[in-house]
Parts: structure tokens; C-alpha cells; sequence
């Protein structure tokens, strides 16, 4: 691991910001978020594989009045997203460092009122279909998560990825679906806010048109 890497690691490790396997409170605010981390009772909104924590930092911005908690696995791009909420001194901010697989250790049912899903990997392979962050086991502990009337949110650039979504949820019959191949051209782009991600900018400049989907749990 280089020295960037590590230096980003001890940072994290320091942050109030940031929860993390090893620290205490790891696992310990799973039904308490509100009361013990944010010290609220606001709506609480989680971003999965939330990368550098964009979207998350620029929901909280907006909407200041809610909480929002980023998980990711990779402590190095966390860390991008507690120094920009760490310099804005931004207290509806937090982020978790854990599998997406362990989110039932560190949240409680129906504790979530939204969760966003951006840009995560489209795992291709049908090998993987049981990795992607949209497949049946994954979206089941979604709803366990998010209580009755929330949202869950998918935002792709990936045409094969939103495809498969789609037909998982109408397999489901889920309520309140709101879909379109092209968000920029659609009457949907409110629905995220304004907010771009590096990479959704990229894809942008290079002509791919942005996926989304939301549906009510």
C-alpha cells in the first residue's frame, strides 16, 4: 500500500465522521443512528458504494434538515468525502466503512427512510449477477432496511446493468416504479437533485446518457 493510501487510512481512523471496523461504535449504533451519532430524529438517507462520497456530501448540502450516511468498502476514497464534510463542517454527514453485504450489522429494520444506489459496478459476468448491488439477495436487505413508503434510488450509465434492474423489480411488482434510459431528457432529472459525480461528468462529455430508476418499498 502506498504512503497516500496509508496517510488516507490514519486520517479516517481519526474522524468522528467516519465508522469503521475496530472502532467501537462500530456495529453498536444499529437502530441509533439518529439519537447517537446525529443526535436528531431527522430522516435518515443512506448512499451504498458511495465511492468518494459525492453524492452524499452534495444531498447533505441541499437538504440539511436530514441525515446522510455514506458506506463504501474502500477506505481511501471515503476519505475524500469525510474531508470535504469535515471541512464544511457538515454535522448531517457521516459515512461507514463496511461490505454492502454487513449493512444488516450496522442498521436495524426499517431504520432507513432512503437509499441511494450510484453509479455501483455493473458486474457483467453472469457469474457475478449475484454481486451486483441490484440483485434479489441484495435489494431484500434493502427493504428490510428502508421502512414502509421509503424510497431506494438506482442512478447507472450502464445500459445492461439498468436493463436487469428494471425486470428484477417488475418480477417483484414493486410499487411506485419511475424509470427512464435517458435522465437529462426526461422529466425525471429533478427526482437526483442536480447533483453530478466525477464520473457521471465523464460519461456525460463522452455522450453516454445517464439511467434512473426509484421505487417505494
Amino acid at each position: 500500500m502506498g504512503r497516500s493510501k496509508l496517510a488516507k487510512f490514519a486520517a479516517i481512523a481519526e474522524r468522528e465522521n467516519v465508522i469503521e471496523p475496530g472502532d467501537a461504535l462500530y456495529g453498536q449504533l444499529k437502530g441509533k443512528w439518529r439519537e447517537e451519532h446525529f443526535e436528531n430524529q431527522n430522516p435518515l438517507v443512506l448512499e451504498v458504494g458511495c465511492g468518494r462520497g459525492e453524492y452524499t456530501v452534495g444531498m447533505a448540502r441541499l437538504f440539511p434538515e436530514k441525515n446522510f450516511i455514506g458506506t463504501d468498502i474502500k477506505g481511501a476514497r471515503i476519505w475524500k468525502g469525510s474531508s470535504m464534510a469535515e471541512e464544511e463542517e457538515m454535522d448531517n454527514v457521516a459515512f461507514l466503512r463496511s461490505f454492502i453485504e454487513n449493512l444488516e450489522e450496522n442498521f436495524a429494520e426499517n431504520e432507513l427512510d432512503e437509499i441511494w444506489i450510484t453509479f455501483p459496478d455493473p458486474r457483467p459476468r453472469d457469474r457475478d449477477i449475484k454481486r451486483r448491488l441490484t440483485s434479489p439477495r441484495f435489494l431484500d436487505i434493502y427493504e428490510r432496511l428502508v421502512k414502509p413508503g421509503g424510497i431506494i434510488h438506482l442512478k447507472t450509465d450502464n445500459g445492461p446493468l439498468f436493463d436487469y434492474t428494471l425486470e428484477v423489480l417488475q418480477e417483484r411488482k414493486v410499487k411506485g416504479l419511475l424509470h427512464t434510459a435517458d435522465l437529462y431528457n426526461s422529466d425525471l432529472q429533478d427526482h437526483t437533485m442536480g447533483i453530478y459525480t466525477t464520473y457521471e461528468k465523464r460519461y456525460l462529455s463522452e455522450g453516454i446518457s445517464i439511467k434512473y430508476l426509484q421505487y417505494t418499498v
